[in-house]
C-alpha cells in the first residue's frame, strides 16, 4: 500500500474530477513546490516531481483511463487479471489498452513507469505458465505513448515583438527554455519549438503582443500622441519624437492645431513585406505654473495680439 502512487491524492482532487479541475490543481501545486521558490528544499523538489508525474498521467485521457482501470490490480502480485469470463478486466468494460500482460511487471509502479515511458531497468518477470498443447497463449505489450503537440500563450512587449531575438521563457510545467524569436511578430502568430511538446511532440508558442503605454498598433501603422507648447504650435519648428528605432526629428508646421495628424513615413510596423507609417497626433499642452517672466510676456502678448477666436460669435 505504501508504494501505490495515488495521483488523485497527489493533486488533491477526486477520481471524477474534470480536466479543468485537474489542471487548476496542478498549476496551484506546481507554483507552491517550484524549486525556484523553494531553493535547497529537497522535500519540495520531490513533491514538485510527484505533482508533475501525476499531471502527466491524469491530463492524458488515454493514460488516465489505463491508470483508472489497471490500478485495481496494484496490490496483486504480478498483476494477475481476473478469471477470464470475457475480454473485459473484471469490470464489464473493455480497456482501451487491452493488450497488457500484467505478469511482466513486478509491481504497479513498474506499470506506471511504462506509461510514462521511463528508461528504467526491466522488472524481474514472474515465471510464465507452462505452455500446453491445444491451448493458446497471447503476448500482451504496452504501447509507447504517442507524441502530442502542445500550445502555450506567450505575451511579449511591443519592442520585443518588433526586434525579436533570443529570450528565456519559463513554462507552466516548470521548464525553462531559450527561444529565438523572429522580428516583427504579431498577435496570433505561432512559433514552433520542435520536440518540446508532450512525449517528443512539438510545442507551439501563441504570441500575444501586449498593449503599449505610448504606441497603438493598427495594422502596419503605429499611432502616438505628442504634446507641444503653445509657442511651438504657433511658430512651428523641429521637435523630437520617439519611434521604434529611437528618437527622430520631426518638423511641425506653423499654426498646427490640436488633434492634427502628421505622418512619419516608413516608421510604422513591418507587416506582410512592407513597413507602415507612424501617425503623430498633435496635442497642445498648457503650463500649469508660470515664472514671473513668463507671466509678464503672456500679459504683453495679450495686449498686442490681434487674433480673436470668438469673432465669429458676435451678432
Amino acid at each position: 500500500m505504501q508504494n501505490f502512487r495515488n495521483y488523485y491524492s497527489t493533486l488533491g482532487v477526486s477520481r471524477d474530477a474534470t480536466a479543468e479541475e485537474i489542471k487548476k490543481a496542478y498549476r496551484k501545486l506546481a507554483r507552491q513546490f517550484h524549486p525556484d521558490l523553494n531553493p535547497g528544499d529537497k522535500a519540495a523538489e520531490e513533491q514538485f516531481k510527484a505533482v508533475n508525474e501525476a499531471y502527466e498521467i491524469l491530463s492524458d485521457p488515454t493514460k488516465r483511463t489505463q491508470y483508472d482501470q489497471f490500478s485495481q490490480f496494484w496490490n496483486k502480485t504480478g498483476f494477475q487479471p481476473a478469471t477470464p469470463r470475457s475480454k473485459g478486466w473484471g469490470t464489464g468494460n473493455r480497456a482501451p489498452a487491452d493488450d497488457v500482460d500484467f505478469s511482466q511487471y513486478s509491481d504497479f509502479n513498474s506499470f506506471v513507469d511504462q506509461l510514462l515511458n521511463r528508461r528504467t531497468a526491466p522488472a524481474t518477470p514472474r515465471p510464465a505458465d507452462p505452455y500446453r498443447p491445444g491451448t493458446t497463449k497471447t503476448a500482451y505489450t504496452v504501447s509507447r505513448p504517442s507524441p502530442r503537440n502542445a500550445e502555450a500563450r506567450l505575451t511579449v512587449p511591443l519592442e520585443k515583438a518588433y526586434t525579436g531575438g533570443r529570450e528565456r521563457i519559463r513554462l507552466e510545467d516548470g521548464r525553462s527554455l531559450e527561444v529565438t524569436m523572429p522580428p516583427a511578430m504579431v498577435s496570433g502568430q505561432r512559433i514552433r519549438l520542435k520536440g518540446q511538446g508532450v512525449s517528443g511532440g512539438d510545442l507551439y508558442l501563441k504570441i500575444e503582443v501586449a498593449p503599449h503605454t505610448f504606441f497603438r498598433l493598427d495594422g502596419a501603422d503605429l499611432y502616438c500622441q505628442i504634446p507641444v507648447t503653445p509657442s511651438e504650435a504657433v511658430l512651428g519648428g523641429a521637435i523630437d519624437v520617439p519611434t521604434l528605432d529611437g528618437m527622430v526629428r520631426m518638423m511641425i508646421p506653423p499654426g498646427v492645431r490640436a488633434g492634427q495628424k502628421l505622418r512619419l513615413g516608413g516608421k510604422g510596423y513591418p507587416l506582410e513585406g512592407r513597413r507602415g507609417d507612424q501617425i503623430v497626433e498633435i496635442q497642445i499642452a498648457f503650463p500649469r505654473e508660470l515664472t514671473p517672466q513668463e507671466q509678464d510676456l503672456y500679459e504683453k502678448l495679450r495686449q498686442i495680439e490681434t487674433f480673436n477666436p470668438r469673432a465669429h460669435l458676435q451678432l
